[in-house]
């Protein structure tokens, strides 16, 4: 529980204590987001943060669940909770386009694992999110006909940071307090953080990712965007373990929340590499020089570490995940060139350049940096970096038409991103503070490999560092 000056977002504990108290039921819930579902879509300009919901499949769960409560026989402590996912994931009756104009012809009969796991915790599925085409890039910006851009909801002049945008802009804006992303270079992370939300990537192999588009095998991790460090432990807790039909978790240790609400920070390391953490802007870095202050006053102590070989990492991981989506997405790229954004078909185009040798040597360098890391690790509990090194870019009206592609931005906005995907280990972004334009600004803590708990209790101190909490400019509050 944090207490919050002013504003403060509206969390699983508050929908929880709704339902228990009999203040609001599930149902009553479910009609107000149907009301605000198709308010968002009136809106000048268009949300977009949903862009598949069924108003007969909300009130179906949301009834069932109205029904768990009525009886006392509740099935998590997700039980009624507004969820939605990504369109990389198979939900039940949507079409799973991933983003596109050519996937998913017919509604999905299957749902992913996430899908599954959070229907059977007793959540209400809302809808579907929007989604970078093919996870391609870190804007969120994807102008075919069945996305448009999702809109920030502390600026909706700005991006919302991709490719798990939707996800992003529906916890941002108060539609749903949980949404489920994929990140292969930062896509859960990078929108959390331009959306002022919290977003953790689990180790890779932690969450199932069966029942998503396979579009980078060795990078991709599923993880929770949520309005708190709470939150998003309770859907960890809730999605994170083996899957027989998602071979690489098998062998995972079992997920804990040990320590999580220890009352200080004695005895942890915390790992800054000053050279790497300082290439930002000079707004962010100066709100994530307080927030290591911060954690240093809770009792933790700030080690400098040297993260070697970054630049031969950044290369490597573009190599591994542009050739990995290149080779899953070849059928596509031959048969639906046209139908692609320019965006998607210049990655594409770009990812023919690599040859069977780039892979290799890139593979040979991911054992390199994670043998570092292991080192690194062995010495601290956790490495601290600026989440993105700036906050959302602005849209252009060309954006909404053809748009948006450019190198130098999105290589920029993955720079403390690449090194959580490329050796898989967990990372989790949590907001600290504004630019003075007023758009978010947030810090990312990585540890290692299975250490997820380690995250998230330093996560729910670094909360405690803003001193408030601004209300988004686009806010609906479901449970007024």
């Amino acid at each position: 529980d944090s207490a919050r000056n002013g504003f403060s977002f509206k969390g699983i504990k508050d929908y929880l204590e709704c339902y228990r108290s009999g203040k609001l039921t599930p149902t009553q819930v479910a009609k107000n987001i149907i009301a605000m579902l198709e308010d968002c879509d009136k809106s000048t300009p268009p949300l977009r943060a949903i862009v598949q919901w069924d108003q007969e499949q909300i009130m179906l769960m949301a009834e069932a669940s109205t029904t768990r409560y009525r009886n006392k026989c509740t099935l998590s402590c997700l039980d009624g909770i507004p969820v939605c996912l990504k369109e990389e994931f198979k939900v039940v009756p949507y079409h799973h386009r991933v983003g596109t104009v050519y996937l998913g012809t017919q509604p999905e009969t299957e749902d992913a694992t996430v899908a599954k796991k959070l229907r059977e915790a007793g959540a209400v599925i809302i809808g579907v999110s929007n989604m970078h085409e093919l996870g391609t890039g870190t804007t969120g910006c994807n102008p075919n006909r069945y996305h448009k851009i999702p809109r920030n909801p502390y600026n909706p002049n700005h991006f919302t940071g991709g490719s798990s945008s939707g996800s992003a802009a529906a916890v941002a804006a108060g539609l749903c307090p949980v949404a489920i992303g994929t990140d292969g270079g930062g896509s859960v992370r990078i929108p959390a953080s331009f959306c002022g939300v919290v977003g953790l990537k689990g180790t890779f192999g932690r969450i199932s990712c069966h029942g998503s588009l396979p579009l980078s095998y060795s990078t991709v991790s599923v993880g929770p965007i949520c309005t708190s460090v709470a939150d998003a432990a309770i859907v960890y807790s809730i999605l994170a373990e083996p899957d027989l039909l998602y071979p690489y978790g098998l062998k995972q240790p079992k997920a804990t929340l040990s320590d999580m609400c220890a009352p200080d920070l004695k005895g942890l390391k915390l790992g800054v590499d000053w050279t790497f953490f300082k290439a930002c802007d000079a707004e962010v870095l100066s709100a994530c020089e307080k927030a290591v202050k911060h954690l240093q006053s809770l009792g933790a102590s700030v080690v400098e570490v040297s993260l070697p070989e970054m630049e031969e990492a950044r290369v490597a991981h573009v190599i591994c995940i542009l050739s990995e989506m290149r080779d899953f997405l070849q059928p596509d790229f031959n048969k639906h060139f046209h139908e692609m954004n320019l965006e998607t078909r210049a990655s594409l185009a770009l990812a023919c350049q690599f040859t069977a040798l780039d892979y290799i040597k890139a593979n040979r360098q991911r054992t390199r940096s994670m043998r570092f890391l292991q080192e690194i690790f062995n010495t601290v509990n956790c490495i601290l970096t600026p989440a993105v090194p700036c906050t959302a870019p602005r849209i252009y009206e060309s954006d909404l038409l053809t748009g948006s592609s450019d190198m130098t931005s999105t290589v920029r906005c993955m720079r403390f991103m690449q090194l959580g995907n490329f050796t898989g280990i967990p990372g989790l972004v949590v907001p600290i503070g504004y630019s003075t334009a007023g758009l978010p600004i947030s810090l990312q803590v990585m540890a290692k490999w299975w250490d997820e708990a380690v995250l998230l209790r330093i996560g729910l101190k670094l909360e405690q560092f803003r001193d408030q909490t601004k209300k988004p400019s686009i806010y609906y509050d479901i449970l007024a």
